[in-house]
């Protein structure tokens, strides 16, 4: 199944608001949220992709062309990541931890939201490229 990369956008786009919400509240609960949001990510079930397919796609029609959904899924899963540590941070009371590991996330949210660029789903092509053509 192809992804509208319009999709990820949008998602990258609420995402972005949810990470800066984080730092300015240090909420560690809607961390935790956003968590379970790149865990379904990861899956294939993203709620705001869900909102965009249902709520946004119809009004503004199909995309020109679809990407494959792997590099968008790594990417939440380094969004994952990220937000467990600033859970954890929060949790440890290791606020810069928290607070560096949420900035992290937001700016790569921020960079696909607004620029198209996936800093994801470039770690994604790297990785593909560095590894033995036998292990994949």
């Amino acid at each position: 199944m192809q992804v509208d990369p319009r999709s990820t956008r949008f998602s990258a786009a609420i995402t972005t608001l949810i990470l800066a919400l984080v730092l300015l509240t240090g909420n560690a609960w809607l961390l935790l949220a956003q968590g379970v949001v790149f865990t379904l990510g990861v899956a294939g079930v993203s709620p705001y992709g869900l909102v965009f397919r249902r709520l946004v796609r119809p009004r503004i029609g199909p995309p020109a062309e679809m990407e494959d959904p792997a590099p968008p899924r790594f990417a939440q899963g380094v969004g994952l990541v990220f937000a467990l540590v600033g859970v954890i941070g929060f949790t440890a009371q290791i606020t810069p931890l928290a607070l560096v590991a949420t900035a992290a996330a937001l700016l790569a949210a921020f960079l696909n939201a607004a620029f198209g660029f996936c800093l994801g789903c470039e770690m994604y092509l790297i990785v593909r490229r560095l590894m033995p053509a036998a292990t994949r």
